[in-house]
């Protein structure tokens, strides 16, 4: 497993990330194997891992994660979680305010049965409340030591250099990472964030380098995915009979065909064409099961010649995102008219 320094931390975590989001209620629901899962990870030289607290079922992830890394084990990972996201029916049980920060930091902590988290990210940005609000509960809590490091979760560029304006201008801690999606399929990322992440030397952790199971050659053209949490959440990513469908799945044949001359498994080739990217510090990988972790493991080491980036590039082109579907919910600027529209 190799190791990088995450951003300007100075803190040393493994290139593969463990995500967590298919433990629990939205994927393998038996607690016990899904700590052999977390404890194999750890034996391999993982020491990263990355849960939230909206995870099954609000809550019930952080749990099981806490369960996991009782006792010794704590003290050898690196551990991160996310807040944002309703955490029940209440309006202020969301949301970046300062209200809501602290209280849902507590609830992880609690979950996480443990007294410090060493990366607390916001999940989403929050449009409704002034980032220096939220900067400013986020410093308090690192004062308190009950985080140590802060960072987000689908920040768009402005988003991230307006935070950090703000953290220097306002003498608030900065954030020192971001985890937006990443993949082969799904390159959005490398014309504006990236370069944005790399000027301000941001950690950069990425989420669905799988591209949600089609590098691992899960889905092909015209056969119906099998029904999951995934695909009743964003049935679009994984229509198979549709038009970005298919220039998806001729894509992963292209891609595999790639990985088979390489000699690799075209998953160690996705996970290795993430990591190839300068700005990209690691890759998330979110197994279900045992069998599925064992497949990614191989990729924490090793390098992708100039000759193979090429020859991806031009199955995909650099910035390319093949299904916009893949991106899920627009931007609110995107998404609400009334935001581009005069009023009166």
């Amino acid at each position: 497993m190799d190791y990088t320094t995450l951003g300007t931390t100075g803190v040393q975590v493994s290139r593969l990330c463990l995500g967590t989001m298919m433990f629990g209620a939205q994927g393998n629901t038996d607690a016990a194997e899904c700590t052999r899962i977390i404890h194999a990870a750890l034996d391999a030289g993982i020491n990263f891992v990355d849960t939230a607290d909206v995870y099954g079922n609000r809550g019930g992830t952080e749990e099981i994660v806490g369960q996991a890394l009782a006792g010794a084990r704590r003290q050898q990972v690196v551990l991160a979680t996310k807040g944002h996201f309703p955490m029940g029916p209440q309006p202020n049980q969301r949301g970046n305010s300062r209200r809501w920060i602290r209280q849902a930091v507590e609830g992880s902590l609690r979950r996480l049965r443990t007294d410090w988290i060493d990366l607390y990210q916001l999940h989403r940005p929050d449009p409704g409340c002034d980032i220096d609000e939220t900067l400013g509960v986020l410093s308090d809590l690192v004062r308190e030591g009950k985080i140590h490091t802060i960072g987000t979760s689908g920040f768009a560029p402005a988003g991230l250099v307006e935070a950090q304006w703000t953290a220097r201008e306002r003498v608030r801690e900065r954030f020192v990472s971001e985890q937006p999606q990443y993949s082969i399929l799904v390159r959005a990322i490398e014309a504006e964030l990236l370069p944005a992440a790399e000027r301000h030397r941001l950690g950069v952790l990425v989420w669905s380098p799988l591209a949600g199971g089609w590098l691992a050659g899960k889905y092909h053209a015209g056969e119906p995915a099998a029904e999951s949490w995934r695909t009743r959440f964003n049935p679009g990513r994984f229509d198979t009979a549709s038009d970005e469908g298919r220039r998806k799945a001729a894509a992963v044949e292209a891609l595999a065909a790639l990985a088979a001359q390489a000699g690799m498994p075209l998953v160690h080739l996705a996970l290795r064409f993430v990591l190839s990217h300068r700005a990209v510090h690691a890759a998330i990988v979110g197994p279900r099961t045992m069998e599925q972790l064992q497949q990614q493991l191989g990729a924490g080491s090793g390098r992708l010649d100039d000759a193979l980036l090429d020859a991806i590039d031009a199955v995909v082109p650099p910035g390319a995102t093949l299904n916009p579907a893949d991106l899920g919910v627009p931007p609110p600027a995107l998404a609400d008219a009334r935001l581009r529209r005069r009023t009166g």
